[in-house]
């Protein structure tokens, strides 16, 4: 993976109401539910940005930066992308890209790394979203950083919305096998939480 090109950003700023606590630190398996999206992630790549409102998330990883949202009010993952160009240029960094990973989502496939770097050569399109079948993944994306001003700006004037806002930009869709689909699973609830268990258990 071209280092100075992606910067791997997992978005753990929500407020996982409808789980009732931090789902990220929930056990599954062995270890924490997040753990699981670090230990793929950093397999590839030598440094990993985590974006978070969590102030008792302490890793003990030189690979990874943990900061908070920019803006507060808890205004969903594009203010997670935002932080995330905002902590490359105050800490001059090189990279062109964030690539953009849920907390809560374990299973996701080792191959999106090669979609990214492929993704990463492209001069034209500025967001890469992953797709399977019909659903689209749009916390699975893949962000230039020349979007940075363009972002700032709609936030501020309420443009919440991950979806409406990348359309609006212009996305590419980057097609996974449809089979694949159950690997982005996300764990947004108590019941989804009990799939991912029988899931870890059939492994």
């Amino acid at each position: 993976m071209n280092e100075n090109k992606i910067l791997p950003t997992i978005l753990a700023g929500g407020k996982s109401s409808r789980f009732g606590s931090d789902k990220s630190m929930a056990i599954l398996g062995d270890k924490k539910i997040l753990d699981y999206t670090i230990d793929k992630i950093e397999k590839n790549f030598s440094e990993i940005l985590i974006v978070t409102n969590n102030n008792k998330l302490l890793i003990n990883n030189k690979k990874i930066n943990i900061v908070k949202d920019c803006l507060s009010g808890q205004l969903g993952p594009l203010v997670g992308v935002l932080t995330a160009f905002k902590w490359i240029k105050k800490n001059k960094k090189k990279y062109n890209w964030v690539a953009t990973f849920p907390c809560d989502s374990p299973f996701f496939d080792n191959i999106i790394f090669d979609h990214l770097k492929e993704s990463s050569k492209d001069k034209i399109n500025k967001i890469f979203f992953f797709k399977t079948g019909d659903k689209r993944h749009n916390i699975f994306g893949l962000w230039s950083t020349k979007l940075e001003n363009n972002l700032e700006n709609d936030l501020n004037k309420n443009h919440r919305k991950v979806e409406t806002w990348a359309n609006k930009i212009g996305i590419k869709e980057v097609k996974i096998d449809k089979e694949k689909n159950e690997s982005f699973l996300n764990i947004n609830t108590i019941e989804d939480y009990e799939k991912a268990k029988e899931k870890i258990k059939q492994k």
